[in-house]
């Protein structure tokens, strides 16, 4: 088992990356940053990528990278990128058949009604407004929506939550939670109070486990949690 540790590859592009090999790209996503290019006109989180691979082997020409997932622009954490045209088709397989494990950590106010509970909803989104409204049963046109959690810790004011899911809905996490009283905390969408200050939700794609695409070994990568008080305070 290829096992990464938390050892940080910075760069002047201000990137983060966690796992290089031939083939895959994996960074810790900044709040704020988008994955890829949208009506912003921000530059995207995968031209970012492009530009650090183009310094660091001198490449003359375009630099091939793949999308391979996205994570909410105020979320934080692990976002895997295909190096390769060869890997790209591989890697959006494992995650199709869900053979590519994502655990996630939130921060919520409110103590959810259990310790661990597996949560079901169906979701239907609102593309006028860019939100997700969860439904306890299905209606036309919402598509169903799992994920367990469980509290790992609890902080003075706030629990923290590990979440794995077993669908990939619009804002499942942000919604799902907060349909059972516990909005992701900074995350105004979806019922919490104030908004942190730089903008972020205290949502983070923690770790993420997979068999490699071209080597077959078992990858394991963990993302360092944001430079915060309230982060620096969970046990890692």
């Amino acid at each position: 088992m290829s096992h990464n540790s938390n050892k940080i590859l910075s760069n002047k592009n201000n990137l983060q990356v966690i796992h290089e090999d031939n083939h895959i790209i994996i960074v810790n996503k900044r709040a704020g940053d988008i994955v890829q290019g949208d009506k912003t006109g921000d530059k995207p989180l995968s031209e970012v990528v492009k530009s650090h691979l183009k310094d660091k082997y001198n490449k003359d020409g375009n630099v091939y990278l793949g999308v391979v997932h996205r994570l909410d622009r105020p979320t934080t954490g692990i976002v895997m990128f295909a190096k390769t045209s060869k890997a790209l088709p591989r890697l959006n397989k494992l995650f199709a058949e869900k053979t590519a494990k994502k655990t996630y950590w939130a921060l919520v106010k409110n103590q959810p009604p259990k310790t661990n509970d597996t949560l079901i909803h169906w979701l239907k989104k609102n593309p006028k407004n860019n939100k997700s409204t969860a439904y306890i049963k299905e209606i036309e046109g919402s598509k169903k929506a799992i994920l367990h959690y469980k509290i790992i810790q609890k902080l003075d004011n706030f629990f923290l939550l590990e979440i794995d899911l077993e669908t990939g809905r619009h804002h499942q996490i942000r919604v799902q939670l907060a349909s059972i009283g516990c909005p992701i905390k900074g995350d105004l969408k979806y019922g919490f109070d104030r908004s942190n200050k730089d903008a972020s939700i205290s949502l983070h794609a923690r770790t993420l486990t997979f068999m490699h695409p071209v080597k077959k070994e078992k990858v394991f990568v963990t993302a360092p949690l944001p430079n915060d008080p309230l982060w620096d305070a969970c046990n890692t």
